[in-house]
C-alpha cells in the first residue's frame, strides 16, 4: 500500500522510554481550548478580569480626584472610608482603584512590547542565521550582560518622568532574555520538514516566519508574555517606590512611595500600604498561575504527573479498603 494512501493505518505515536506521553502539537486554537479547561488558568483569568473591571469602573466607584488632599488626616478603615485615609486625608480605596489603571496599563504594555520585540529578534536570528544570527545574538548578549537594576535606575533617572518613559525603560531592559529563549525554540522549528517545504515552494521569509514558525511557538510566546507582564508591574512599582517615576501619577508604586514618605510604616498605619502591595501580589500570583497552566498543558512530564496522581490516590484507597475488609476475616479465622 502506498505511503500516500489515505486508507493506510496511521503509525502509533512513539512513547519515550520513561513512559511519558508525547506532547501533542497544539496550535493557537488548541492551546486556548486547553486553557479554558484548566483550573489554574481559569483562576488566573478570573482574578485579572476582576482587577480589569475595577480599573475600568474606578471613575464610577470612586469619582473625583483620588489624590485630592483633605484636612481629615490619617484614619483607620471605617464605613465612610472602607480602606481608611492617608496622612493627607486621601481615600485609600480611591488611590488603590485608580492606581490599578496605571499599573495594569504599564504592565500589559511592557509585556506586549517586550514580547513582540523578543519574537521578532528571536525568529529573525533563527530563520536567517549566519551574519544576522551573529549580529542579533551579539546585541542580545550585550543587554543580558549589562546589570538590569543599575540600567533601570540610570535610564529612569536621566529620562523625563512619565508613564511612557517607564514603559520604554522597562521594554529596553526586559526583552533580551525572552529573545534568547524564543530564538532557540524558533531554531528547532526552522529545521522541520514543513518549514523546508515552504522554503522550497517559494514562500516569502516573512510569511514562513509568521504562518509556519510562529503558530508552533504559541505556548512559549504566551509564557513569555505572562512573564514580561509580571516583570512590568513589579519593576514599575519598584522604580516608583524608589522615587524614579512620576510621583504625580496615581499607581500602586506611587501609593507605596507616598506611604513611605508620610511615615505610614513607622506609625503603624498598615491600611495605607497593604492594599497596593496586596494588589501587586495578587495580580502577580494570578499571572504566575496562568503561566504554570500553560507549562502544565504543553509539558508532557507535568501532564503525566497530573494524570498519575489521581491514579495513585485511587490505588492507595483501594489497598486500604481491601486491608480493612480482610482484617475481620482473619480475626474470625483465628478465633
Amino acid at each position: 500500500m502506498s505511503v500516500l494512501d489515505p486508507r493506510a493505518t496511521p503509525a502509533a505515536p512513539t512513547v519515550p522510554p520513561d513512559g511519558t506521553p508525547p506532547a501533542p502539537r497544539r496550535g493557537r486554537t488548541g492551546l486556548f481550548r486547553a486553557l479554558l479547561a484548566n483550573r489554574k488558568a481559569l483562576f488566573g483569568a478570573a482574578v485579572l478580569v476582576v482587577f480589569a473591571l475595577l480599573a475600568v469602573l474606578a471613575p464610577v466607584i470612586a469619582p473625583g480626584d483620588p489624590s485630592k488632599i483633605n484636612s481629615t488626616g490619617a484614619s483607620e478603615p471605617s464605613a465612610a472610608h472602607p480602606f481608611g485615609t492617608t496622612a493627607k486625608g486621601q481615600d485609600v480605596l480611591a488611590l488603590t482603584l485608580w492606581g490599578a489603571r496605571s499599573s495594569l496599563l504599564v504592565g500589559f504594555s511592557v509585556g506586549l512590547a517586550a514580547t513582540a520585540l523578543a519574537v521578532l529578534v528571536g525568529m529573525a536570528a533563527a530563520y536567517f542565521g549566519r551574519i544576522t544570527d551573529d549580529l542579533l545574538s551579539l546585541i542580545t548578549n550585550v543587554f543580558l550582560l549589562v546589570p538590569g537594576v543599575p540600567l533601570l535606575v540610570i535610564l529612569a533617572a536621566f529620562m523625563p518622568p512619565g508613564t511612557t518613559t517607564v514603559i520604554l525603560v522597562l521594554v529596553i531592559t526586559g526583552w533580551a532574555g525572552s529573545a534568547r529563549v524564543l530564538r532557540a525554540q524558533a531554531k528547532s522549528i526552522r529545521g522541520k520538514d514543513f518549514v523546508a517545504a515552504a522554503v522550497v515552494s517559494g514562500e516569502r521569509p516573512l510569511r514562513i516566519m509568521f504562518r509556519e514558525i510562529l503558530p508552533n511557538m504559541a505556548s512559549v510566546v504566551m509564557t513569555t508574555l505572562l512573564g514580561c507582564v509580571i516583570f512590568g508591574i513589579g519593576a514599575q512599582a519598584g522604580l516608583e517606590f524608589l522615587g524614579l517615576g512620576d510621583a504625580s501619577v496615581v499607581s500602586w508604586g506611587t501609593n507605596l512611595y507616598w506611604a513611605g514618605n508620610d511615615g505610614a510604616l513607622m506609625t503603624g498605619a498598615w491600611w495605607v500600604f497593604v492594599p497596593s502591595g496586596l494588589c501587586i501580589a495578587l495580580v502577580a500570583f494570578a499571572l504566575a498561575m496562568a503561566n504554570y497552566a500553560v507549562d502544565e498543558i504543553t509539558n508532557p512530564r507535568l501532564r503525566a504527573r497530573r494524570t498519575k496522581a489521581p491514579a495513585a490516590t485511587e490505588a492507595r484507597a483501594a489497598t486500604e479498603v481491601r486491608a480493612a475488609t480482610e482484617a475481620p476475616a482473619v480475626n474470625r479465622k483465628e478465633s
